[in-house]
């Protein structure tokens, strides 16, 4: 079973800050600090935040059949701002997901304002249909909102 779940999120915030937290080994530093009920650590196992970059990302305690997963970084694109991760080993899998990817698109929507659409795409093994109700955006477009904040908080912009 194949299936999808979109998040979008309008920030006034411009793409480029927040391309330089999605599209950078960042977002990784800063999930397990800014939502450590999320994540509670992200572990580089290769590559330098571009195509082919693995991370492992590791759960806190508490999340039934979930301690970490892997996953690669399939695409990159730094002029149009989209990132896919793709799970390549772990509990996702274990559990009976066939395939779990991660898109992030920044889109400018203005100088000073942006929109950050996270798409999931999965397949499941048919034996586990239960699978389906696991896989939500709440991490994801709660990620987006910390990331929206910190970058607004911490990028400086250029006088207008």
């Amino acid at each position: 079973m194949k299936g999808s779940k979109v998040h979008e999120l309008e920030t006034d915030v411009p793409a480029s800050d927040l391309w330089a937290i999605y599209g950078t080994l960042r977002a990784a530093e800063l999930l397990p600090e800014l939502l450590p009920h999320v994540l509670a650590k992200v572990v580089l196992i290769s590559g330098d935040g571009g195509v082919g970059t693995i991370l492992e990302l590791i759960f806190p305690p508490g999340i039934p059949g979930l301690q970490s997963y892997k996953e690669k970084f399939v695409k990159v694109d730094n002029e149009n701002y989209v990132k896919e991760t793709e799970t390549i080993e772990g509990d996702l899998l274990k559990l009976g997901f066939l395939s779990y990817r991660v898109r992030f698109e920044v889109t400018a929507k203005g100088p000073t304002s942006s929109m950050v659409r996270t798409t999931i795409e999965y397949e499941i093994d048919d034996a586990h249909p239960e699978l389906e109700s696991m896989v939500s955006t709440a991490a994801l477009a709660a990620a987006a909102e910390k990331f929206a904040v910190y970058a607004k908080e911490k990028v400086p912009h250029a006088a207008t």
